[in-house]
């Protein structure tokens, strides 16, 4: 494909997936560059195509690719327009994608993707993935996830989504050299670590039952706008019901049946406007379950800092036994029952020079301790330094998108209301000139 422009985007690269290393280096950038990739690219997914095809294991399937487009600001700005660079890009690259940044960046509220299956759906809809309807979302969805990426102030700068908007072949490839498939925390892991970990940062514990309420209270919301929209689409369609009646019973009428016949256009034309309406409506709803996504993501930060907490605890316990080992070995006096304590009493003491070639083993094992300990606690303060400030931003974003969803759903509810009364008012002129 063309690079047009391409030379003007700074990007750094981030492939070894060291987290000291990489959050450093980003953040030196967006010291340097002071902007996201968004303010110096335009990027949109500009339409969906569904495509037939073999997939793995030569079986075939019938899928959807999306057109992603991309332009440098600059060009627009001076006015040459340039016709964009596009690649076509599957669902499951951008799941791929997603998960190396959530490896790459595990300090970041990383943006969540669009449902890959419609669900908390009202009846009319279809809860099919291939549905035109739902796969028009779904792009808009896609298109919000990359400009959300794109934003941000250190996801944008990194290389291998950069080269996820420009490079259409060897992408995966150069995603899977990173290696971070190995480096992904198992769900075990992860789980172990929430039980056994005994100094759990109240904020990041508090930030964590926040997520589960979150998720919570906006699937809740779902559920409850799907029964309004079941609601909805009944009463409009019952005006439908009202305006056959009007328009067959002006048939029979000779004084009256000018204004039945115009009141029953006016019940109509009110019911055949619901499909619109319910669209909007479903426009709302996506605003939301970007959010009950995004819970997901910020449990997972919090998941992770409690992974480098118990990192941190297990090699500070290594330490402390080792010293006390060097301490009961030096001193020939066990404090604690063991095994080797009670060996030692039935077989005899060890002799000098065992002793002296053990004790020589702890030290260097003390040391080395004590390295990894001051490493652990160094990544864990970075760790947690990155990701509250993180953390912020994202509270920040989240107030500011969910009100202004809550708003605009507000404001639409009341213009319904508006059309309703209104083809009542229309009604009641009809009647009045009978």
């Amino acid at each position: 494909m063309a690079d047009s422009g391409s030379e003007d985007i700074a990007v750094i690269g981030n492939t070894d997936l060291t987290p000291s290393e990489s959050e450093n280096n980003l953040k030196n950038t967006m010291v340097e560059k002071g902007t996201s990739l968004l303010k110096r690219m335009e990027i949109g997914v500009a339409e969906a195509e569904k495509r037939t095809g073999k997939n793995a294991v030569n079986m075939q399937e019938t899928y959807t690719v999306y057109l992603i487009e991309t332009r440098p600001v600059d060009a627009a700005s001076e006015g040459t327009n340039p016709v964009p660079d596009s690649l076509w890009r599957r669902y499951s690259e951008f799941e791929l994608l997603r998960n190396y940044l959530l490896v790459a960046y595990p300090f970041v509220v990383v943006p969540p993707l669009p449902e890959k299956r419609a669900e908390f759906v009202w009846h009319k809809l279809t809860a099919d993935n291939m549905d035109p309807d739902f796969v028009e979302r779904r792009r808009v969805g896609l298109e919000n996830f990359l400009l959300r990426v794109a934003s941000h102030p250190v996801l944008s700068n990194d290389k291998i989504f950069y080269s996820f908007l420009t490079e259409e072949n060897g992408w995966k490839e150069t995603v899977f050299e990173t290696g971070f498939q190995a480096k992904a925390d198992s769900r075990l892991k992860a789980l172990n670590a929430t039980f056994r970990v005994k100094n759990p940062d109240k904020r990041f514990a508090e930030m964590k039952h926040y997520g589960d309420e979150l998720q919570s209270v906006i699937s809740q919301l779902l559920r409850v706008r799907a029964r309004a929209a079941d609601r909805l689409y009944g009463v409009y369609k019952v005006h439908g019901n009202y305006g056959r009646v009007f328009s067959e019973w002006s048939a029979i009428e000779k004084e009256m049946g000018d204004g039945l016949q115009s009141a029953g256009h006016h019940m109509d034309a009110y019911a055949a406007s619901v499909d619109d309406i319910l669209e909007e409506e479903e426009h709302y709803a996506d605003q939301l379950k970007e959010y009950l996504f995004y819970a997901d993501a910020v449990r997972a930060v919090c998941r992770k800092h409690e992974l480098t907490q118990f990192e941190l605890e297990m090699a500070a316990q290594d330490l402390t036994s080792k010293k006390q080992q060097r301490e009961e070995l030096a001193t020939g006096t066990v404090r604690t029952f063991s095994l080797k304590g009670m060996t030692s009493k039935l077989f005899g003491q060890e002799t000098p020079e065992q002793r002296e070639a053990k004790l020589k083993m702890l030290e260097t094992q003390i040391e080395e301790g004590e390295e990894l300990v001051k490493e652990r606690n160094a990544e864990c303060d970075e760790y947690v330094k990155s990701a509250w400030v993180d953390i912020e931003r994202f509270k920040e974003q989240k107030d500011h998108d969910l009100r202004e969803a809550l708003i605009s759903y507000a404001i639409m509810q009341i213009s319904m209301c508006k059309k309703g009364i209104q083809v009542w008012n229309n009604a009641k002129e009809c009647f009045s000139k009978m």
